[in-house]
């Protein structure tokens, strides 16, 4: 009876076995990749990236990419595109800012329209601005007593600033046909010819009528 010896791969019995790369030098090569990734992810996206929307914005919207600060004298008074409180009764006033008009804190009261606190306010403002302007409270337009979306907007539609109309031209010794002519200057028309609403922009149409006003 012959016996057969199992017999074994050559290959298998030769090859050595696979190496090995130390713990401590996979870690190092994958902290330095991931440092490399930083910094060229920060080159890319902490400075090329701002400063090519920061050089875009200064050909295209150069007025706007810095605030469209409007001056009297040279001292700065505002900004053409943010809303400021105006009470003096000579003036034309902004619509109400659930924020007071704080630029650090934009935003609407999130209350909903059946809320009884804004429905309330709505209807005290709704009295004050009829009792201000000489007119019955169904007059008075919707602007005049909410506040925007973003608590700063700078414009107040055509229906409000007409309501104000009298009282501003009393008060600057202007007439009411003058001043109609510059609300009517100051009023931008919808957003690519049909978006929105006509706004006027309260604090350049204020400054045209102190102008008015001293000359």
């Amino acid at each position: 009876m012959t016996t057969t010896t199992p017999t074994t791969s050559p290959d298998r019995d030769s090859d050595p076995l696979p190496s090995r790369t130390p713990l401590g030098a996979g870690l190092l090569r994958q902290t330095a990749t991931g440092i490399r990734v930083l910094l060229v992810l920060t080159v890319i996206l902490g400075i090329a990236y701002p400063a090519a929307v920061w050089a875009v914005g200064q050909v295209v919207a150069h007025d706007q990419a810095n605030g469209q600060v409007v001056e009297i004298a040279g001292q700065p008074v505002g900004s053409a595109l943010l809303g400021q409180a105006f009470d003096d009764p000579a003036l034309f006033h902004s619509r109400p800012s659930a924020t007071d008009y704080d630029g650090l804190a934009s935003a609407a009261s999130n209350l909903g329209p059946s809320n009884p606190d804004l429905l309330a306010s709505i209807e005290e403002r709704r009295a004050d601005v009829a009792e201000q302007e000489g007119v019955s409270p169904a007059d008075v337009p919707a602007d005049a007593v909410t506040a925007s979306g973003s608590g700063l907007d700078p414009h107040i539609s055509s229906a409000y600033a007409d309501l104000q109309v009298a009282r501003v031209a009393e008060a600057q010794d202007l007439s009411p046909s003058a001043v109609r002519d510059l609300v009517a200057e100051h009023t931008s028309g919808r957003a690519l010819g049909l978006l929105g609403e006509p706004g006027v922009n309260v604090l350049l149409l204020n400054i045209a009528v102190l102008e008015a006003g001293r000359g």
